[in-house]
């Protein structure tokens, strides 16, 4: 069977590898923090919080990811704005917000080796989700400005494609 090939290129149609994959990192940090909240809440609860004082918080976190997941797809189909949201928002403000707590506790004398002797299960399920969920969006940020990241952007900028 004999096709026609597409009249647009594939950068021009299709996002290349390096987007789809730094959205598919977007999606999976995203997959991380929830996992993460899902533990700090259950172990808020374990510890006697009242579910309601942990509402305004989860409602936070829900409203990020859900920004975070829209943002990704948005990515993916283009629009170079959303590109820019991620890098500025979860890519700087996110990554600080994952990295200040553990820092501070490095500074203040925290010892890596103590802590992974005395760390738990849940304990060690939030240090490994948090490690992935950091990898991915420092992965997901160096993707979105590959040289095919940035052409896929400008063609789809110069055709008014951009979603």
């Amino acid at each position: 069977m004999i096709t026609q090939a597409p009249s647009t290129t594939p950068a021009q149609a299709y996002p290349p590898p390096v987007v789809r994959t730094a959205a598919m990192l977007w999606l999976f940090a995203v997959a991380a923090g929830a996992f993460e909240a899902t533990l700090m809440v259950a172990g808020a609860l374990a510890d006697g919080a009242a579910f309601a004082e942990l509402l305004p918080g989860i409602a936070f976190r829900l409203a990020v990811f859900t920004t975070a997941v829209l943002l990704a797809l948005r990515l993916r189909a283009g629009a170079n704005w959303a590109r820019w949201t991620l890098a500025a928002t979860l890519g700087v403000l996110g990554t600080l917000s994952l990295v200040v707590e553990p820092a501070r506790w490095l500074l203040d004398g925290g010892s890596i080796a103590a802590a992974l002797a005395e760390a738990g299960v849940v304990d060690l399920m939030f240090m490994g989700s948090r490690s992935l969920h950091l990898l991915a969006v420092l992965g997901a940020v160096t993707l979105m400005f590959q040289p095919r990241a940035n052409a896929y952007f400008r063609v789809r900028a110069a055709r008014g494609t951009s979603a």
